[in-house]
């Protein structure tokens, strides 16, 4: 199991960082707007799934550069309509593959795609923490390079510590799990793929009060 379990998780295409873009200059004789940096840390996403809303709290202090690129990407409606391309009963469900939100591509399956900006993949640096990868754990999935996480993500749905060290977990669901849990059991054919479509059809973002 643990080996499956590993290549399960490295099924995500190897992509190259990507390149910030220049900045813009405001126009001439405006001023440029502010606006609130985010609360991160206390911030919330609820995936609005066809089976249901799980919702997340996210671990700043952990994994911070994941947090933030999960919940930018949510805020930015990145997320939205994803399918969850991968699930295995008694382990794990698996989202956020761009490419799911059209029919597959043989050339590029569903499972190899992530956050490209400038025509190129953006990669994270591993985050890896001392945070157990228990049920309800918010963790990324990578290719074999551990600096590779981009914008697939995976929810575990039965403690498997074998993961460990080796994924950078960065949030945990804090209602939901029972409907996680009907996304694991949902029929599945090949590659561990759902038979019958599972969406998210809305990541949304809440801001803390105050």
């Amino acid at each position: 199991m643990k080996k499956a379990a590993l290549a399960l998780l490295l099924a995500c295409a190897l992509p190259v960082i990507a390149a910030p873009a220049p900045a813009k200059k405001a126009p001439a004789g405006k001023e440029k707007k502010m606006t609130t940096p985010r609360d991160y840390a206390n911030t919330l996403v609820t995936l609005q799934t066809d089976m249901g809303d799980i919702t997340i709290k996210f671990l700043y202090d952990k994994a911070p550069k994941h947090v933030e690129n999960f919940v930018d990407l949510a805020a930015r409606g990145f997320y939205d309509g994803v399918l969850f391309h991968r699930v295995i009963p008694g382990f794990m469900i698996q989202a956020g593959d761009p490419q799911t939100k059209e029919p597959e591509d043989p050339m590029h399956p569903y499972g190899t795609g992530g956050n490209v900006v400038n025509g190129r993949e953006v990669r994270l640096k591993a985050e890896f923490n001392d945070t157990p990868h228990k049920r309800g754990i918010l963790s990324m999935a990578r290719s074999a390079d551990p600096n590779s996480a981009s914008s697939q993500f995976f929810i575990v749905v039965k403690d498997s510590n074998f993961l460990d060290n080796q994924y950078s977990a960065f949030g945990e669901v804090v209602s939901g799990m029972e409907v996680a849990d009907k996304i694991a059991a949902a029929p599945r054919g090949p590659n561990d793929r759902p038979t019958a479509p599972i969406h998210i059809k809305k990541a949304v973002v809440t801001q803390p009060k105050g």
